[in-house]
């Protein structure tokens, strides 16, 4: 069955190819097999396609154990060579085919070559003319194999090249905000200041009246405001410069500490307060901290107008994430602004109504997706709002 041969292609420190060889055939498939463990290949036998393919889908759960070459005979039961080597390369499609054929279906193994097959040998076998084939293929096999890790290379380095696009368009972004910023949310208080300043230099000397001490006021409260905006823009700035320092964060222990700072900060005020349980996470302590004083402080600053104030805090774990829900029955706002809702600067309440510098809910957002999360927000005017952000476990 098997001609003397000559000179096996393995190098003596290089992993064994793994061959696997599939036969109908007991006696040639073992006698074969024999001459190429000899050869210096791992070479495994299967007695039809369908233990073939057991073998191939096994063997490909782990790059170790993958096969690097099928040889298969085309004339088979149940199922032939050239069924074999559709089913094979659907399971590892960087696998080198060969069919085994006689001299009188030469033509046939021509159609598989057609189907997918590299080439084919001839019974019964010469091994001289073997070895130059195997060695074909599995020059091939490498070629696959480093352009598949191409491939992936190409498809990492464009995924890091979008991520670095959402950055710059977040950047970006971000700049037009600052720039509206400069234009108007920080001209605004300095134009009070510099404007009543002027009012109350022109004014006579002596003991202030009732519009001087006014317009001092105002001045007073316009500077709180820009030195509020300046620690929020900086704060702000701050967050794409620091990674997140993850630890298992005690959520329910972390939102009953801020609950009862907040209610304490409030002692005239009664609130009915309900946490549920919450899952533990993994976060950025001092980060996710931030997140649940800006959302609780939220709560209870659109909560001060209605005569019993709720605000709940309830989550759960899921596959893969945790969820967290902040709930309050205060003022609300209207979801036809909500896409507004986490651009910084971006206020749905006028500060005569609830005070604010409208950079929170933008500080909150970010850290959230620095943390590989997600938050979004419900609510309707006059009865309240539900913000929920989810974080990866």
């Amino acid at each position: 069955m098997l001609a003397a041969g000559c000179v096996g292609v393995q190098l003596k420190n290089a992993p064994r190819a793994r061959l696997l060889i599939v036969d109908d055939e007991g006696e040639l498939l073992t006698a074969f097999c024999r001459v190429l463990e000899a050869e210096g290949y791992s070479a495994l036998g299967a007695g039809s396609a369908l233990q073939a393919l057991g073998a191939l889908r096994a063997a490909a759960a782990d790059e170790a154990t993958k096969f690097d070459i099928l040889i298969t005979d085309l004339s088979m039961p149940f199922m032939d060579g050239i069924a074999l080597l559709r089913e094979a390369r659907n399971i590892d499609d960087e696998l080198v085919s060969i069919v085994m054929t006689g001299h009188g279906t030469i033509d046939t193994a021509v159609e598989a070559m057609k189907g997918g097959a590299l080439d084919y040998i001839l019974k019964p076998f010469n091994l001289s003319v073997v070895t130059p084939v195997l060695s074909r293929a599995l020059a091939v096999r490498r070629l696959r194999r480093e352009n598949a890790a191409l491939v992936r290379q190409v498809a990492a380095r464009s995924a890091e090249l979008e991520a670095a696009n959402r950055e710059l368009r977040s950047a970006n972004k971000e700049l037009d905000a600052f720039a509206h910023s400069v234009s108007h949310d920080l001209r605004q208080p300095l134009n009070h200041i510099i404007g009543f300043s002027e009012f109350l230099i022109g004014e006579k000397p002596g003991a202030l009246n009732p519009k001087q001490k006014e317009l001092l006021g105002d001045i007073h409260h316009s500077g709180n405001h820009l030195v509020r905006l300046t620690d929020d823009l900086l704060q702000f700035s701050r967050l794409s410069q620091r990674a997140p320092e993850k630890k298992d964060v005690n959520m329910e222990a972390l939102v009953w500490e801020i609950l009862r700072s907040m209610q304490a900060a409030e002692p005239s005020r009664n609130f009915d307060l309900h946490v549920g349980p919450l899952p533990n996470v993994s976060a950025d302590p001092s980060l996710l901290r931030q997140v649940l004083v800006n959302l609780l402080a939220n709560a209870f600053k659109f909560t001060r107008r209605v005569p019993m104030p709720v605000i709940e805090v309830f989550g759960q774990l899921r596959a893969c994430e945790a969820t967290y829900c902040i709930r309050d029955n205060g003022a609300g706002f209207d979801m036809a602004d909500a896409a507004r809702l986490f651009s910084i600067f971006q206020r749905l309440h006028g500060e005569e109504e609830f005070e604010g510098t409208g950079v929170g809910l933008s500080i909150v957002q970010r850290i959230i997706e620095r943390h590989g999360g997600t938050i979004s927000a419900q609510a309707a005017v006059g009865r309240g709002a539900a913000f929920t952000f989810t974080l990866p476990t």
